[in-house]
């Protein structure tokens, strides 16, 4: 399944912000992701930035006045609300919300939001104390109670000097907030997916793990394409350094016996479980309570680890979720593959041959073979992680289609 932007008509409303030179950024990345941008520009927006800036990264024309004569658009404003897939208006600051939450329409962008029927993402962007005023917050959650999404603002440094929330978010957040709100009609739509993520640890002493490579990249790859098909999407995940994706729940762990409790209870409303995540196979027998101190140890070469079996809890799953597995190898690939597929009872099991270079651990491409219960397999090409993810989710829809026939 594309890119959610892909071919989308996406209307980005410029209000008078210092952050106005951000909107030319996210104006261009909405390009570079497919989508076709309308810039609407407020007049107090083109003491910040130019419409040439706006026409030069989207290579459409720019917008700023209600009424242009030499526009081929008869009612300009409601020819391009109606052609709108969503409209997102970043920077948006407080006199711009005020007018929004009163119904105002005395400018192209104002009368515009009026019109659209589609999706509409408020980037809040104001100085310090201005977020935090009563009417402004009553603004925003009439606009809340409209169906609009307000996102932000942000924390930080803002154009007085000040410290405090009112920062409009980065654009690449946005286009994250953006997909999500162009995804809700997606193929996985009322679907609940769980996915793992990363590689659990299990304690030797206060200070030391016994854990894996797994870098969690491809569980999180998934979680995102389940989220861009319009999925409902659990993260269970035992790593922490990678940004958590818009849209998604998390619930960190970091024990196998974490990672059980976690997903068996996200697993009662689940669709489709898809364990990517790198679940340890054995832990240590004994937890020193203290750190294990090499001073003491000189006559001895080193230490012995008795290590004992983690519980597999993947039959634990609920029958009615679709389970979905990874097989990350070595030597062998296919016939360990099958085994453990069939051995685990799952619905499709997704092989790698981590030695392979631009597969496995801490890279962002990955090459995998799909193996299904019902004998379908698929020999992918080495791909991002996303579009593995992507490739994955096709075979869930048919099968969850499969299933409630």
């Amino acid at each position: 399944m594309p890119d959610p932007l892909v071919g989308k008509h996406v209307i980005l409303g410029v209000t008078g912000s210092i952050a106005a030179y951000k909107a030319a950024d996210l104006a261009s990345k909405l390009t570079q992701a497919g989508a076709q941008v309308d810039v609407l520009l407020t007049e107090s927006a083109t003491k910040f930035v130019s419409p040439l800036t706006f026409r030069s990264l989207t290579h459409r024309a720019v917008v700023t006045e209600l009424f242009d004569a030499d526009s081929p658009e008869a009612i300009e404003h409601v020819a391009i609300a109606r052609r709108a897939d969503a409209l997102l208006i970043a920077p948006a600051t407080a006199n711009t919300m005020a007018k929004l939450a009163l119904g105002l329409a005395d400018d192209v962008l104002t009368t515009t939001a009026l019109a659209v029927t589609a999706p509409v993402i408020v980037a809040p962007a104001m100085d310090a104390g201005m977020w935090e005023h009563p009417t402004v917050q009553q603004n925003a959650e009439t606009l809340l109670g409209r169906g609009a999404h307000i996102s932000g603002p942000g924390a930080g440094r803002l154009a007085s000097g000040l410290m405090g929330r009112g920062r409009m978010l980065e654009p690449a957040e946005l286009v994250e907030h953006l997909r999500w709100a162009l995804a809700q009609s997606g193929d996985l739509e009322g679907r609940h997916v769980v996915v793992t993520a990363g590689g659990t640890q299990e304690p030797i002493d206060p200070v030391r793990v016994v854990t894996n490579r797994s870098s969690g990249k491809m569980g999180y790859a998934v979680a995102q394409a389940a989220r861009d098909r319009g999925a409902h999407v659990t993260l269970v995940t035992a790593t922490s350094n990678l940004p958590t994706p818009y849209g998604v729940k998390i619930n960190r762990v970091t024990t196998v016996a974490d990672m059980r409790s976690a997903v068996l209870d996200a697993c009662a409303s689940a669709d489709a479980l898809v364990m990517a995540a790198a679940v340890s196979d054995y832990r240590p027998a004994n937890v020193a309570s203290q750190k294990i101190k090499k001073v003491g140890n000189e006559a001895s070469d080193g230490i012995s680890l008795a290590m004992e079996k983690t519980n597999d809890f993947f039959l634990e799953v609920p029958e009615g979720v679709l389970r979905i597995g990874f097989a990350a190898e070595t030597e062998d690939l296919i016939e360990n593959a099958r085994y453990k597929l069939a051995s685990k009872s799952m619905a499709l099991i997704v092989a790698n041959d981590v030695t392979k270079e631009g597969s496995g651990f801490e890279v962002d491409t990955n090459q995998v073979t799909i193996i299904g219960a019902d004998g379908v397999t698929n020999e992918l090409p080495l791909l991002t992680k996303y579009e593995v993810g992507d490739k994955i989710l096709d075979r869930v829809v048919t099968l969850l289609a499969k299933r409630d026939d």
